[in-house]
């Protein structure tokens, strides 16, 4: 049974820094792309980072670049969003996902599994 469960979620001032984990289970982690999207009070869920599983590269969303970072640790099956400079339109409901493939992982419809969410409240 695949498992994600995010954690490190909370509430921030503007400017402040947040690390969120995604610990994943019934699956081989190595051979699964990971991201991190995310959905705001009456937006549609959005496409934050993203990691590769097949050459070890990463992609972000433009406003993000710069701020966040996405890394993984293959032997503990995590992954973590490092978020820095946090603004307030970064208050948004974050999500881990898994997907198979190697390429085209900023869509949303290409993850199968999803976790839970994590609330991140960035206060101004």
């Amino acid at each position: 049974q695949v498992q994600l469960v995010e954690s490190g979620g909370g509430l921030v001032q503007t400017g402040g820094s947040l690390r969120l984990s995604c610990a994943a289970s019934g699956f081989t982690f190595s051979r699964m792309s990971l991201g991190w999207f995310r959905q705001a009070p009456g937006k549609e869920r959005e496409f934050v980072a993203a990691s590769s599983w097949d050459n070890d590269n990463t992609y972000y969303e433009d406003s993000v670049k710069g701020r966040f970072t996405i890394s993984r640790d293959n032997a503990k099956n995590t992954v973590y969003l490092q978020m820095n400079t946090l603004k307030p339109e970064d208050t948004a409901v974050y999500y881990c996902a898994a997907t198979a493939l190697s390429r085209v992982i900023r869509t949303r419809q290409n993850y199968a599994y999803w976790g839970q969410g994590t609330q991140v409240t960035v206060s101004s």
